[in-house]
């Protein structure tokens, strides 16, 4: 390179002032390269992504991977220029051109990653994302990435072959592996969590021992997003699912109803035969019109039976009223619009106890949806609550304040009556 005569006339026998002149001239190309870079080739670039569907989406992230290329052109240009400035020791262009040379990978590495969450970004907007996540597999991958990456700006840094610091990985193995054993765990159970379909991105899952119950809302290579009902956000890792068991409502989801099962309890004090008068009291009923016709055919055809064995009429059968109700609730809920009639549908007694008789309801309704799901079900205990005098049977219920003062009251009126007659 020939400098001006005025320049050779000045710098004369100092050396040092073409070492500044071409620092403060590489700088300078330095700076006007990473200005075109950003100012004229990434507007250009811009300009031909806004053309396409997806550089008109800034969710997808595509501009940050320009950005970060376009840092790469100035750390080329001064990493080639250093060698031309004169009077530099070598020591220095060494370590300019290593530091260089680790920015570049640096960069490259986060442009690739980048690419990978865009992937990630457009692979959600499949319909079919939220069955077969990728998040686990893209952050895994990006690991591996910065992993070599971190090798290979070592080795620049030191001046070194990546190639040694490779090698020696192998002795490093079982350190790398109690290092990252969390993301091996993790990623076995990411794997298995895909290919056996056991959760998804929308499930609804309760587990109870680490405090989550609600709907599942991301599934990344280490941990897994619930959101409860409450809107708190439970996270879980991922080899959790794993290694404890949880429950998964997605079969009751897209199934065709959902469960109701409730007991009615009832006083046992209050189970008695139905009179002729009662049994025509409920014939009103129109649920119950056919089912009392069988039921006195069927019971006058055993009861002959036994009184032509000269049989004592204790042996006779009769109708009860909560025989009565209970076929009274089955017919109801066979004729009930938010009851599913393809699913199970049953009313049974279960083990009375302290607490009464309890009549259970087992039956699904034809809407899935919670809100809808407890509708049905509060409308039909409504009425059964509300109807169960009709049939002369009561709710057993522990006494409470008013029960009591009602039954202090009822004693002491029997008192004052009894001294009022002595």
């Amino acid at each position: 390179m020939e400098y001006p005569e005025f320049f050779v006339a000045f710098a004369g026998d100092r050396p040092w002032v073409y070492t500044v002149t071409g620092l403060v001239l590489l700088l300078v190309v330095v700076w006007l390269s990473n200005f075109i870079t950003k100012q004229v080739l990434m507007r250009g670039v811009r300009r031909l992504l806004a053309a396409t569907p997806w550089g008109k989406d800034p969710s997808l992230g595509i501009d940050k991977v320009i950005i970060r290329l376009a840092h790469i052109v100035p750390a080329l240009v001064l990493s080639m220029g250093i060698v031309l400035i004169p009077g530099l020791p070598e020591a220095v262009i060494a370590v300019v051109r290593n530091v260089a040379s680790a920015y570049i990978v640096l960069t490259i590495a986060m442009a690739v990653g980048s690419v990978l969450d865009t992937c990630n970004a457009l692979y959600v907007r499949r319909p079919t994302a939220h069955e077969r996540p990728i998040k686990g597999y893209i952050q895994l991958i990006k690991i591996v990435i910065y992993a070599v990456a971190t090798i290979l700006i070592v080795a620049s840094l030191l001046d070194r072959s990546p190639v040694i610091l490779f090698s020696g990985l192998g002795a490093m193995a079982a350190v790398l592996m109690l290092v990252f054993q969390d993301t091996l765990l993790s990623l076995v159970a990411s794997v298995q969590l895909s290919s056996t379909d056991m959760v998804k991105v929308g499930d609804w899952i309760e587990m109870p021992q680490l405090n989550a119950d609600g709907f599942v809302i991301d599934i990344a290579l280490h941990t897994v997003k619930v959101q409860n009902w409450d809107k708190t956000i439970t996270t879980l890792p991922t080899k959790s699912l794993i290694s404890e068991s949880f429950k998964n409502y997605r079969g009751m989801l897209e199934g065709d109803g959902r469960r109701i099962k409730r007991a009615i309890y009832l006083d046992q004090n209050s189970v008695h035969f139905l009179s002729e008068e009662e049994q025509g009291q409920l014939h009103r009923f129109s649920l119950l019109g056919d089912y009392l016709e069988k039921k006195a055919d069927e019971l006058q055809e055993w009861n002959e039976g036994l009184l032509a064995k000269n049989l004592d009429p204790i042996n006779c059968r009769q109708i009860t009223n909560l025989g009565t109700f209970r076929a009274y609730v089955d017919r109801y809920l066979q004729n009930h619009p938010g009851i599913n009639q393809d699913m199970t549908l049953m009313v049974r007694q279960l083990a009375p106890g302290p607490q009464g008789l309890p009549l259970e309801i087992y039956c699904f309704t034809a809407s899935t949806a919670w809100v809808v799901h407890e509708g049905v079900q509060a409308d039909i205990f409504d009425h059964l609550l509300a109807i169960l005098p009709e049939f002369g049977l009561r709710i057993f219920q522990e006494p409470g304040g008013p029960d009591v003062q009602l039954a202090l009251e009822h004693v002491l009126g029997k008192e004052r009556i009894a001294a009022e007659s002595a």
